[in-house]
């Protein structure tokens, strides 16, 4: 079922002419799934060096918010660049501190905040865990299985969504305990609740047999799982984690690299249950596609580290600022509510796809951050790998860009900006692809 928009057999000859140069100078490490070679943007809408039209439900992974090229956010790169491109952090510029105090207005903590900038969102982690580190004087963290940080050392020490990873790079970091991930769907410890059940874990087995609380510095956590499989925790557990924080002295750390600036219907993603973390690492949607992430830590924290502690050559570029406020401005103006109610309107959709066809074992997700699961049958859960990788690259040649997570879901992170018009063109090219993958075509 090839759209109207998908003018030659892909890759067409002008992107198999760049992914011949690209293979003889660019390194082999990317984990790219199929040959999409992007042209130009708008939107929602991507078109490839073919001219074949594309709906992009991937957005440079969570990353373009507010659609490929917004104006807006052009003519802020485009102003700040007419000025100048660079000071470095040794020095002072207006967009950098208004952006910061933009974060302190935006009251994530719920208590003045200081914030430090970076250029990804893995910088961002490894800043987060020095700050940890420092104020605390404690060696040890903890991690959660199926956590995606960043590819750095420190912020490897975390990442467990594939083995891949971190196959080949040990020793990382020393001092990081992992522990399950609460997902009620496929639980690994006893229990219902599995939010109760890790929680349990931690305080009643890794704390009184392997990890002396005393030492924990901070445990890392994003609210809303990404890489690991876009899987939203039970309601309760957040809140648990920041009690079992505040009991041991240990500093609670979001991870809303994926999950932040609106992504969710809410500005952060811990804005659902309401808890507020100690630090917060920020990127991706930040900067609409501009290189940009930050630490965003209680004014009480971070205050605490003292001059040349920390610091990044770029973070604070005065590019990726002006395009980090126009961003939050138009995330603010209606993206994060549009995000809200067309994510409703798209989980509503997809469940109905999953009435019909039996590989579907679970929608979930929050405004525009959300999963659906394959399965070789529901009954036992077990996970339809082959499955969702077929059906990513046959969405792709029918003109609709998607990624996968975890073991067999199929993520969907569409620019804030996407409209119902666009779910309903997306959704009917998810069913044919879907049809085609299971007659084998």
């Amino acid at each position: 079922m090839k759209t109207p928009h998908i003018k030659t057999e892909l890759p067409g000859p002008k992107a198999r002419d760049l992914l011949a140069r690209d293979s003889a100078v660019v390194s082999p490490s990317y984990p790219r799934d199929y040959p999409f070679v992007m042209s130009h943007g708008r939107g929602t809408e991507v078109w490839d060096v073919d001219g074949n039209r594309f709906l992009d439900f991937v957005a440079g992974i969570a990353v373009c918010s507010t659609g490929h090229a917004h104006p807006k956010v052009v003519e802020a790169i485009t102003d700040a660049a007419s000025r100048f491109l660079h000071i470095s952090s040794d020095y002072w510029h207006e967009t950098q501190v208004r952006l910061g105090e933009r974060m302190n207005e935006l009251s994530p903590m719920g208590e003045p905040v200081l914030s430090f900038f970076a250029q990804s969102g893995t910088e961002s982690v490894e800043g987060a865990l020095k700050l940890a580190r420092y104020v605390t004087g404690r060696p040890r963290f903890i991690g959660f299985l199926g956590g995606f940080h960043g590819r750095t050392m420190g912020s490897l020490s975390f990442t467990s969504s594939k083995y891949t990873q971190q196959k080949g790079f040990f020793p990382t970091m020393p001092g990081v305990t992992h522990v399950p991930y609460p997902n009620n769907y496929r639980p690994l410890l006893a229990g219902e609740d599995q939010g109760q059940a890790v929680l349990n874990y931690i305080e009643n087995v890794l704390f009184t047999s392997n990890v002396p609380a005393s030492e924990v510095a901070a445990i890392l956590i994003e609210p809303i799982q990404g890489e690991g499989g876009y899987i939203v925790p039970p309601d309760g557990f957040l809140e648990g984690l920041r009690a079992l924080c505040d009991r041991h002295g240990i500093l609670l750390i979001f991870d809303e690299v994926q999950s932040g600036i609106g992504r969710t219907g809410k500005m952060f993603a811990s804005q659902h249950w309401g808890v507020k973390p100690d630090i917060m690492t920020l990127a991706k949607g930040l900067g609409s596609g501009m290189p940009i992430g930050m630490v965003v830590a209680k004014k009480t924290i971070m205050s605490k580290w003292a001059r040349g502690a920390h610091g990044n050559t770029y973070g604070g570029n005065p590019l990726c600022c002006a395009a980090a406020l126009a961003t939050l401005d138009l995330v603010a103006g209606g993206f994060m509510d549009n995000a809200a109610t067309v994510g409703e309107y798209f989980q509503a959709r997809l469940r109905e796809l999953a009435s019909r066809h039996e590989v579907i074992g679970q929608v979930r997700g929050k405004g525009l951050m959300i999963g659906m699961e394959l399965v070789t049958d529901r009954a036992s859960r077990t996970p339809a790998r082959e499955m969702c990788d077929k059906l990513v690259t046959r969405a792709y040649e029918n003109g609709l860009i998607l990624l996968s997570c975890g073991q067999s879901t199929l993520r969907f992170m569409p620019p804030l900006v996407v409209t119902t018009g666009e779910i309903d063109e997306a959704m009917a090219i998810l069913e044919a692809s879907l049809i085609e993958v299971l007659a084998g075509a």
